[in-house]
């Protein structure tokens, strides 16, 4: 058996380590990373640096004391003297140990507090010299009551740790110095390393007490409630381990009359399931109050089939959030560029929305709802959304609902009860931060059972969707994290309250060169992969795509280009299959045997080739288009003729228009007696589609002008716009869409109300840099622009 000096020495000579020669008043110091060594304290202390084992065996072969001196950042492997406290305690170092595993370890006696004056330079290790803190002795009433509520408070904590050795508690009992009792205290303190120093640092008796009690009364206070909680689970443990032994009782008593088994195990399951669907309290009491009639009930029971399945919806529905993944703005962006081309104002709503998602993930973030006309993308935007949000994405359809039920969900009452589409939409996504698409919600019916629309306002309402309640379920869930987007074609069939509650974004039609685009980089590949078909195999030249679109196509978004792409790809699949041809190439001469021959042609330039026909815009559900208003005059007595499914506001504004033509008569060179003699018939063509609105004001009169003072129309111009009997030209709506039809037409020129700039910047970019804008004020603008010169009369026959 070894001594401690021997070990000493051992390691020494294994090191290489030859005795140093120190002054007499100096003082050996070993740097140590979170331990804090009070004066009569015994502690051991894992020594690793080669500095601390040369000081440390230094100290054991002089018989010396050493100083334990905290470093104030742990991570510096070799600190220097900056890197060191002031004050240290004095200790004597009471035993060496070297482990098997070459580790070293001293048990040291801390012995006085000591503040470091200066560093010896040029020592293998830190020696330092330093100046003993001798302890204060003094006593005062102040000291003496604070010892004892220092002492009582250490004596309650020690009571409460679990498994305290009694030897701790007899130390705590016996002291009777008021500075040992405070260091003492400290030691044992689950506090961090610097507030430890802080309070060896404290000379002043009364400040360390203090500082000591302070401490030692917020450990009390979570040492109270970590009490408090264990007492609580243990008694819930309890309860269970009571109703478990009650169950296999129970289970015995069937077995012993001969019932199955059965029921008892499903019961178990299902207690086990609903332990672990994590419910609020409210949710979980209903639940176990059900489980609790259903184990009652025969299993021949009419109820019981219900009761299960009602369980079987509470068990399954996500009712814990799962942890949210952050959202990167950047990855989003790529996301949305890669499924959509162009919509770059939507893109930049939809990156803001993300961004104070992230920014603020617990705040009320917005209700988007996506406004366009078909095929636009707006169902796509909202995977898009799902996809950047990393979050599962589940779609509702609204169109045809009718039934409040089909939101709120029918009562438990009714055979066959189920709950509502937004509950079974969050079961199927199976989290509860979904992001839930309500398509169509412009499309809700209302019948006998309800408006659904109503029951609809409480779920985008981020101030009570939190407690929504679905009848079926008949307790509240929490619909506050689900990322509500829906879509629309128009906002007329939309009640207030509810667009009140929704965000809402316009998308308008694609423009020639964007659907160009889109059909080059999504919608072709789409439809090689669903004809089985690879790139090597078929290609569509950019031009026949142009064709396509231009001869075949007359929509504001993509659906129908697609389907013709698909007709032509599947008759290149057809040649591919037969093995005629390797590869095939669809060129423009190609699409009238592919396609048939083209279903549209630009007739602007053939309408308006002659008086009395004008260009007008209108907006449609499904995107903008252009109206031609033709005027004719045959000899009659003053009439007006009104045909072509005019609606009453649009016939107001032909008589408008006519009643303003025959004010300016003298003005436009016309006879006033032409009025009195002809009848004036106006037609709008496409007379199977009703029309109304006042928006055709201005090219009523135009087409009235043109007619009476026999000057054509600008065959590459369109206008919009209501007029006043003062000859004003007001604002009109949907001009976005309308100057994307004029573009996609081929026009050159629209002639836009003056009090509609605002709206200039919401038009594409590539529709603007088409056309050429005229603004109107005056009905006068729209004939300075918008007439040519007067025919010169035709000379007579000799």
């Amino acid at each position: 058996m070894t001594t401690d000096n021997e070990q000493s020495n051992a390691a020494a000579s294994a090191t290489g380590q030859k005795p140093v020669q120190l002054p007499d008043d100096s003082l050996i110091i070993v740097a140590v990373r979170n331990i804090v060594l009070f004066p009569g304290v015994v502690a051991p202390i894992t020594i690793n640096r080669p500095k601390s084992i040369a000081a440390a065996q230094q100290a054991l072969r002089e018989q010396r004391p050493i100083g334990i001196l905290l470093q104030r950042n742990a991570e510096v492997e070799d600190p220097t003297p900056d890197d060191l406290y002031r004050v240290c305690t004095v200790a004597n170092l009471v035993r060496y140990i070297t482990a098997p595993d070459e580790t070293h370890h001293i048990v040291c006696q801390g012995v006085q507090r000591a503040r470091v004056l200066d560093f010896f330079p040029g020592t293998p290790f830190l020696v330092a010299r330093i100046l003993r803190i001798p302890e204060p002795t003094t006593s005062s009433p102040e000291i003496e009551a604070r010892f004892l509520n220092l002492q009582r408070q250490a004596i309650e904590a020690i009571q409460l740790l679990p498994q305290t050795p009694p030897e701790l508690l007899a130390a705590f009992q016996s002291t009777t110095s008021p500075a040992a009792l405070a260091d003492l205290a400290t030691s044992y303190m689950d506090i961090k390393p610097q507030e430890k120093q802080e309070i060896l640092e404290t000379v002043d008796l009364s400040k360390r007490m203090e500082k000591v009690s302070q401490y030692l009364a917020e450990r009390l206070e979570v040492l109270r409630l970590t009490n408090e909680i264990g007492q609580k689970t243990k008694a819930a443990f309890d309860e269970r381990q009571r109703e478990a032994i009650l169950r296999e009782q129970m289970a015995t008593i069937q077995r012993q009359l001969g019932e199955g088994d059965g029921k008892a195990q499903e019961v178990a399951e299902l207690t086990e399931a609903i332990a672990k669907a994590q419910m609020p309290s409210e949710a979980e009491s209903q639940a176990r109050k059900e489980l609790r009639r259903y184990e009652r009930m025969p299993d021949a029971a009419a109820e019981a089939g219900m009761v299960r399945s009602y369980l079987d919806w509470l068990i399954e529905l996500p009712w814990a959030l799962p942890p949210e993944k952050p959202i990167d703005i950047a990855a989003a962006r790529r996301i949305l560029d890669e499924d959509h081309f162009g919509l770059e104002k939507i893109k930049s709503r939809i990156i803001e929305y993300l961004a104070v998602r992230k920014l603020a993930p617990q705040g009320k973030a917005p209700i988007l709802c996506f406004v366009g006309p078909p095929g636009v993308g707006k169902t796509s935007l909202g995977q898009s959304i799902a996809r950047a949000m990393d979050r599962p994405f589940v779609r509702v359809s609204l169109g045809g609902v009718h039934d409040e039920a089909e939101i709120r969900g029918h009562r438990r009452t009714y055979i066959g009860a189920l709950p509502g589409n937004i509950i079974q939409a969050i079961k199927k996504a199976g989290a509860r931060n979904c992001v839930m698409m309500l398509d169509e919600i412009d499309k809700m019916g209302r019948g006998i059972q309800g408006d659904p629309s109503a029951a609809m306002l409480e779920v985008l309402d981020p101030e009570q969707n939190a407690t929504f309640r679905d009848n079926y379920l008949g307790v509240p869930f929490d619909l506050s994290r689900v990322v509500f987007i829906a879509t629309a074609n128009m906002l007329d069939t939309i009640p207030g309250p509810l667009q009140d509650r929704m965000e809402i974004i316009s998308l308008p039609g694609y423009t020639e060169e964007e659907k160009l685009e889109i059909a080059r980089r999504y919608l072709v590949r789409r439809q090689l992969e669903a004809n089985g078909l690879s790139p090597e195999q078929a290609e569509i030249d950019p031009e026949a795509l142009r064709l396509t679109i231009k001869g075949y196509t007359r929509e504001a978004g993509v659906r129908s280009l697609e389907r013709e792409i698909g007709r032509a790809l599947r008759h290149a699949a057809v040649q591919i299959a037969e093995g005629s041809t390797a590869k095939v190439v669809i060129a423009p001469k190609d699409l009238s045997a592919i396609l048939g021959p083209p279903r549209f042609e630009g007739e602007i330039a053939l309408r308006t080739s002659v008086p009395g026909v004008a260009t007008g815009l209108a907006w449609t559900p499904v995107g903008g288009d252009i109206l031609f208003i033709e005027a004719t005059r045959v000899p009659g007595k003053g009439g007006l003729i009104l045909t072509g499914q005019l609606g009453d506001v649009m016939r107001e504004s032909v008589q408008a228009a006519l009643t303003l033509v025959k004010s300016r008569a003298s003005q436009l060179g016309i006879d006033p007696a032409v009025f009195e003699r002809s009848d004036i018939h106006v037609h709008v063509p496409a007379g199977a589609t009703p029309k109304d609105g006042p928006s055709a004001g201005v090219a009523m009169f135009t087409a009235l002008a043109s007619l009476l003072t026999n000057r054509t129309v600008r065959h590459d111009t369109a206008m919009t716009g209501e007029i006043s009997l003062r000859g004003l030209v007001l604002p009109v709506g949907g001009i976005k869409e309308k100057v994307v039809a004029a573009a996609a037409a081929g026009l050159s020129g629209v002639m836009l109300p003056a009090r509609n700039r605002r709206d200039f910047e919401e038009i594409p970019k590539s529709a603007r840099e088409k056309l050429t804008f005229i603004w109107l004020e005056q009905v006068d603008d729209a004939i300075a622009n918008a007439l040519a010169e007067a025919k010169p009369p035709a000379a007579a026959a000799e």
